[in-house]
């Protein structure tokens, strides 16, 4: 099995593609070793010291470390992807993922909501999952567009400038009503 890896914009984060789907559809993200007992890559991957963040895409797994250096954790988690590979252990203990978290706005929004839902699902979606993460509408409120920033994107120094340039810029060109986009908290 030959994994690769490729650097993120964010540098506490590597994405690893192990040449296989991982989730198929969706996201997952896991931020604390707890919320890993659902998945046995989850649990590996926690247990090499260093390793803060997991996020798993389409085909792909991005790791979050602490202040450690990847020279000596990426052995590690190679190691630890390619061992979950080879025991044939499922992805998810319980065989599904939940879906993201409530969405909030206006039922008088719902027009406008659809528009900038499509326009993160087919433009903004693509580019961040190419570095490893993910960005996820949340709710839209009084011309503010909330998203929920994962894997690489989240805690990722360009993060920022990705919102408040590129994504905001997109959106309020297509989307009048649009005024500023805000991650959740």
């Amino acid at each position: 099995m030959f994994i690769q890896t490729e650097a993120t914009p964010n540098p506490a984060t590597l994405k690893f593609l192990p040449g296989r789907d991982v989730l198929g559809e969706g996201t997952m993200e896991f931020r604390v070793r707890e919320d890993a007992t659902r998945s046995p890559l989850a649990e590996r991957l926690f247990a090499v010291p260093g390793v803060t963040g997991v996020f798993y895409g389409s085909d792909f797994v991005t790791v979050t470390k602490d202040d450690s250096d990847w020279q000596h954790l990426k052995p590690a988690v190679l190691g630890a992807i390619m061992e979950h590979y080879m025991s044939g252990e499922p992805l998810l203990n319980d065989g599904a993922h939940d879906a993201d978290a409530d969405e909030f706005f206006n039922e008088a929004d719902a027009e406008t909501v659809e528009t900038i839902k499509e326009l993160i699902e087919t433009r903004v979606r693509p580019a961040v999952a190419n570095d490893g993460g993910d960005i996820t509408f949340r709710g839209f409120k009084d011309g503010i567009v909330y998203l929920d920033m994962k894997g690489s994107c989240a805690g990722c120094p360009s993060s920022t400038a990705t919102l408040q340039h590129g994504i905001q810029n997109l959106l309020k060109h297509f989307v009048p009503d649009v005024v500023e986009v805000r991650p959740m908290a």
